[in-house]
């Protein structure tokens, strides 16, 4: 298949994604009430851990299964000791989880840059994979949930235009990277890891990411989105690329296409939100600071 077809393809299965759920997504986001919001995400985050013990070795669907069990109980304990749900930007632990999940994305980062040597630490190691695979899923959860309620004593749908904004701002930079490098792509980012992605095509990509934002800011004038908030957008969606690649980075490493079979033509759960699992702690931590 050459490139012009694969571009093509490619195009209808980002069409398809988009179609089928962005609306579903949006009502996620806007008309469940929140600790029914705080389920679906955990069932997410659940299926997410079931794809990532591939790379733990857990070689057995049902060990996988109990795994994926395991921790959705495990979050699901965690949603039901908060006492109250409308104010977990003040919540302690929420910050540290999210602190530790901005560390570990600034490690993932030197792990991916030195891949295939950094490999060597972690590759036959199951409890680091383990923790790494935590450290993925756990603050994405956190995050996506004390962004959720921001404001949300205000106006219970603050948070989720909150959410909805960085949604599309990982989005517009994965959607521009992927035309800007099929357009002018000539320097590999990670020839490594994913030879497909390049350095014009991530800097497309964070260009159409910063437009994205001016756009979604005079549509929607209420976010007050800050010059120190159009700041940390860049460097969520930095990050988020760098989420793509530590992803693919464990599955080059594992022999894996794709994280999972749920999504015909699209991979799995974890292909979808690889990108927003860096993206949610950081931006969760900028939008608590900002």
């Amino acid at each position: 298949m050459n490139n012009r077809k694969l571009f093509l393809l490619n195009l209808n299965y980002r069409i398809i994604t988009a179609i089928t759920f962005v609306p579903l997504v949006i009502v996620i986001l806007f008309f469940l009430p929140l600790n029914w919001f705080g389920y679906v995400i955990i069932i997410i985050c659940s299926i997410a851990f079931w794809e990532w013990s591939q790379f733990i070795n857990l070689t057995t669907q049902i060990t996988r299964i109990i795994s994926a069990i395991f921790f959705g109980f495990c979050l699901l304990l965690l949603q039901l000791s908060f006492k109250n749900l409308n104010q977990l930007t003040k919540n302690p632990i929420i910050f540290y989880i999210l602190l530790a999940g901005l560390i570990w994305w600034l490690f993932a980062i030197i792990l991916v840059v030195t891949f295939p040597n950094s490999a060597k630490l972690w590759s036959k190691s199951v409890a680091l994979k383990i923790l790494f695979g935590i450290l993925t899923i756990l603050p994405f959860y956190c995050g996506i949930l004390v962004i959720k309620t921001i404001d949300y004593y205000i106006d219970n749908f603050i948070g989720a235009w909150w959410v909805l904004y960085i949604m599309l701002i990982v989005w517009s930079v994965d959607t521009g990277s992927y035309f800007f490098g099929y357009l002018f792509g000539k320097h590999k980012l990670a020839v490594k890891i994913s030879p497909s992605k390049t350095l014009e095509g991530a800097i497309g990509g964070i260009l159409t990411t910063y437009f994205v934002a001016w756009i979604f800011n005079m549509c929607f004038p209420f976010l007050m989105i800050s010059k120190n908030i159009l700041f940390c957008s860049i460097i969520v969606v930095i990050i988020s690329i760098f989420g793509d690649l530590t992803e693919s980075m464990f599955k080059r490493q594992s022999g894996i296409k794709d994280s999972s079979n749920l999504i015909p033509g699209h991979g799995g759960i974890l292909d979808r939100i690889d990108s927003l699992t860096a993206a949610i702690p950081v931006a969760g931590l900028s939008l608590l600071f900002f």
